[in-house]
């Protein structure tokens, strides 16, 4: 009996999971119907296909691009480097951010700095990332590892800042070494608030990548809309605006489902 109580209790659980989700799909499928909806009565006021293209003739130019192969190639490089960029920040960020969060001294040093570089916008780098870098890969890279790296260091130290006081004592009670300490009670604890800096990385790095390909690189997705801006095809270049939008939006789906995986102890721990 006992055997299948969890099973039966598991069915009605999965019933539940599934009809919220569909919920949920349904409230994000009206609100794309709403948006399109208006984005095709502002275009039939306006009336300028140059300025404001039609969803319609958006798609058509999509479809274009994705047959010849363009749109894959150019997204593929976009997110190749957002992939090395949030890989880079994550490296740097995240130990730098244990070692403040556990060493007022090296916060005492590092901290000015950091506040010092914070507030200046990465694209404010450009023109002189791109006197030193060139055209290329080496610059957008540098621009997202720059923008993610912030929000990283930050939720970082807020994260290890705001492990819960007893839980230290406790283990050093019961003669725990700081090595296990930290593995076991520091990093599960602050994992939450680092997911938190991870998504925020990503959405400011990913926004980033655009700006920095206007100007310092031969492609990616950023290049093709200044590209197809100077050929006045507008229909293209809200094509890739509009997959740009699209990826941002599965991929911070992605990372909330990946925070949920890594941290089904942490309710409450989204945004």
């Amino acid at each position: 009996m006992s055997a299948t109580l969890p099973a039966a209790n598991a069915a009605p659980a999965r019933r539940g999971e599934g009809a919220a989700w569909l919920r949920r799909t349904g409230v994000v499928l009206r609100s794309f119907a709403v948006f399109v909806a208006l984005w095709w009565a502002l275009a039939a006021w306006n009336g300028n296909p140059i300025q404001l293209p039609t969803p319609l003739a958006v798609a058509a130019a999509l479809w274009e691009l994705a047959a010849d192969g363009e749109l894959l190639e150019h997204a593929a490089v976009s997110t190749g480097r957002l992939l090395l960029s949030l890989v880079v920040a994550t490296l740097l960020a995240v130990p730098l951010g244990f070692a403040m969060g556990l060493s007022r001294r090296t916060e005492a040093y590092v901290d000015p700095l950091v506040e010092l570089l914070r507030p200046i916008s990465g694209i404010a780098w450009i023109p002189l990332a791109l006197f030193i870098f060139g055209v290329g890969n080496t610059l957008p890279v540098f621009i997202m590892v720059y923008v993610a790296f912030f929000p990283l260091l930050l939720n970082t130290i807020a994260g290890v800042k705001g492990v819960d006081r007893k839980l230290l004592n406790a283990a050093r009670t019961m003669g725990i070494s700081r090595r296990a300490t930290l593995r076991h009670v520091v990093v599960p604890a602050a994992l939450p608030t680092v997911m938190v800096g991870l998504r925020l990385a990503f959405a400011g790095a990913w926004a980033a990548v655009v700006a920095a390909e206007l100007i310092g690189a031969p492609s990616g997705m950023g290049y093709a809309i200044e590209w197809y801006r100077q050929l006045l095809m507008s229909p293209k270049v809200f094509g890739f605006i509009a997959v740009i939008g699209v990826v941002g939006f599965l991929s911070d789906l992605a990372l909330r489902r990946l925070q949920r995986v890594l941290t089904p102890w942490a309710e409450g721990s989204e945004l």
